[in-house]
């Protein structure tokens, strides 16, 4: 333990031993290492050694215009005057040897009062090693003092001024050694507050109009006991619970006097009794709380008690097996940390999923396990032809105006399809969806207008996701079975569309799609509403309802509906329909062959899952990159 003070030109160094072995009482002058005289104290042990070794007690320094050493004392053999315990002087060039150690020592034999004063430092300072009011910044050690003295120690009692986070890190280090054992007490205190501190010094409201008129006597009026209290509220406040107990009465000519010869201050007494204990009956406790007198506080303290490896000194304990440990055989005594397997490493950052990926990725798994195949949706771009006229959408539509589609200005057109697979006809199935719309076709009078090729062949960003459906229709309907037909397919796709739309809480322009198709024999609308309670309750949406809708391309077509529980009614989830044979039949489809089609949004049931209420913090520039890391990934609660 090393305390340095400077007053002036003179340095007082203390070097305290920890052996404390007795002192033989003579005062003798030895080099310490500083580059200066040191004075050993008359009472200190040890023999004479140099600083930075165990024989040192207690020094002092004196250094008033050199360093010289007495003339009864020499250096350490071998040791450069420049560096001394560890400790380097600066040394200038034109100064010799001689010259720098030239100092004035003050008389043994006649100590001054600031030597004295140092005595009784030093004195203090050594009693302090015994003693359990170390600083606080070597908690370890006083904790395992208290334990040497009293086992088993609650540390709320032996350290009440410590803060509660270097108690817990003393104690975590010390267990960590198995030194100590502690387990957490947590428990409840009753405190005073400011009204009830005075309750319990001056007594309880109602005693003290009590005390005042019964030394007055003849009783006093409201504005005499107010002086006579010299506090109007207390005043008012004891009158009322004073006239209850039957403590006083109003005489005749209006004065109050007190009829009780004496009386006991119940709520002072508890109150004391609180102060005292920090607790109390529970009856009591309420009562005071209901009339806002005490306040209850958590605390947590620890007890701790002697571990295995108990000891005063805290061994120091190697992590690593160094090489230069193992050519000088320091292994051998050398004390290991063990290891530490159940620790945690650290957090190492490796990115995170958005929230929508967590979702589609469930929502993958759910086709998947219903035997869908993925469809490519890699084409962000589309033609009027795939986005609308494939799907028997007209071209007077108002999908298709500026105000809900985004068109693509360079290039503005594309050229005609092209097959995509053997077996494809796409000038003939180019031609059927032309008249299809213009004249009518397969049972259909179509929409009767003039069909524009310059129109079909505008480039937009897709505005769904059933562009890809139709386009994967039209190659299913060029691949043959065994038996020369179609063979039933199932797809689905989620990705991303676009749509010309005012932002708000609740809209984007950009979102994703999820989208399914079942292509197969003899479905019907039953066949249809039954398939999307099964795909929506693996999702955990229950209690569907159906409403009927419109679109262009399916009839009949529906509106899917859940009740939500938290908004209680019914929230829109889905649209669905049968795909329409003007639409199937111009792909090359048979007859018999129906079309299954649904779709909804990957936002909603992520903003539902995530309680996210405005759309924009879930996707866009505005997203928090804190939101994405700090949410877990979801599972949908699938039945």
């Amino acid at each position: 333990m090393n305390g340095l003070q400077r007053v002036g030109w003179r340095v007082q160094v203390l070097v305290l031993e920890s052996s404390g072995r007795a002192g033989c009482g003579a005062r003798a002058w030895k080099w310490c290492g500083l580059g200066s005289a040191c004075q050993l104290a008359p009472a200190v042990a040890a023999p004479t050694r140099w600083a930075g070794q165990a024989g040192h007690s207690a020094c002092r320094l004196a250094s008033s215009g050199g360093d010289q050493l007495p003339a009864d004392e020499t250096e350490p053999e071998g040791q450069d005057p420049a560096i001394r315990g560890g400790m380097p002087t600066k040394k200038s060039p034109s100064q010799s040897d001689s010259a720098r150690h030239n100092v004035h020592i003050p008389p043994i034999d006649r100590p001054t009062q600031r030597q004295h004063q140092g005595e009784s430092e030093r004195a203090r300072a050594i009693d302090m090693t015994t003693s359990s009011s170390a600083p606080s910044g070597d908690l370890t050690s006083q904790i395992l003092l208290a334990l040497s003295k009293a086992s088993p120690i609650q540390t709320a009692d032996a350290f009440p001024d410590a803060q509660f986070q270097d108690v817990k890190a003393a104690l975590d280090r010390l267990g960590s050694r198995s030194m100590i054992t502690y387990e957490t007490i947590e428990r409840e205190e009753a405190l005073l507050e400011p009204e009830a501190e005075q309750i319990a010094e001056h007594g309880s409201h109602e005693a003290r109009v009590f005390e005042a008129l019964k030394q007055a006597m003849e009783g006093l009026t409201v504005q005499e006991l107010e002086k006579a209290i010299g506090d109007k509220n207390v005043t008012k406040l004891g009158q009322g619970k004073a006239f209850r107990e039957k403590w006083i009465s109003k005489s005749k000519d209006g004065k109050l006097v007190a009829t009780a010869d004496s009386i006991q201050d119940v709520t002072r007494a508890q109150l004391q009794k609180i102060k005292e204990t920090r607790t109390g009956d529970a009856k009591v406790i309420a009562d005071l709380k209901k009339r806002k007198l005490i306040r209850m506080q958590k605390i947590i303290t620890f007890k701790a008690d002697k571990g295995p490896k108990f000891a005063l000194e805290i061994q120091k304990e190697e992590t690593d097996l160094t090489a230069d440990m193992i050519a000088s055989g320091a292994w051998k005594s050398a004390t290991f940390k063990p290891y530490n397997f159940k620790a945690l490493g650290s957090d190492q950052n490796a990115g995170a999923l958005h929230p929508l990926n967590k979702v589609r990725h469930e929502f993958r798994q759910i086709f998947f396990e219903m035997g869908f195949e993925e469809m490519p949706t890699n084409k962000f771009v589309e033609t009027g032809f795939w986005n609308f006229d494939a799907l028997f959408v007209p071209q007077q539509h108002p999908a298709r105006d500026l105000q809900d589609t985004f068109y693509i200005s360079d290039p503005k057109v594309a050229e005609k399809p092209r097959p995509q697979g053997e077996g494809q006809d796409t000038e003939a199935y180019w031609n059927n969806v032309k008249e299809v719309h213009q004249n009518g076709k397969y049972g259909s009078i179509g929409y009767r207008y003039p069909w524009s090729a310059d129109e079909s062949l505008k480039l937009v960003l897709r505005t769904h996701t059933t562009s890809i459906s139709a386009a994967m229709l039209h190659k299913l309907a060029a691949t043959k079975g065994p038996d020369g037909r179609p063979k039933p397919a199932r797809y689905f796709s989620i990705d991303r569309v676009f749509r010309n739309e005012t932002v708000d809480a609740t809209h984007l322009a950009e979102f994703h799609q999820v989208e399914g198709v079942i292509a197969d024999y003899g479905l019907s609308l039953g066949g249809l509403m039954e398939f999307m309670e099964i795909f929506f309750t693996k999702m955990g949406i229950t209690d569907l309802k159906f409403k009927p809708a419109y679109n262009p391309y399916t009839e009949p077509s529906m509106e899917i509906f859940s009740y939500h529980k938290g908004l209680n009614k019914l929230v829109e989830i889905g649209n669905s329909g049968m795909f329409r044979p003007e639409m199937l039949e111009a792909m090359g489809l048979p007859k018999d062959m129906r079309v299954f089609g649904w779709g909804l949004s990957l936002e909603r049931p992520t903003m539902i899952k995530y309680k996210i209420s405005n759309i924009r913090e879930l996707l866009g520039h505005k997203v928090d990159l804190g939101f994405i890391e700090r949410n877990p990934a979801v599972r949908l609660e699938k039945e």
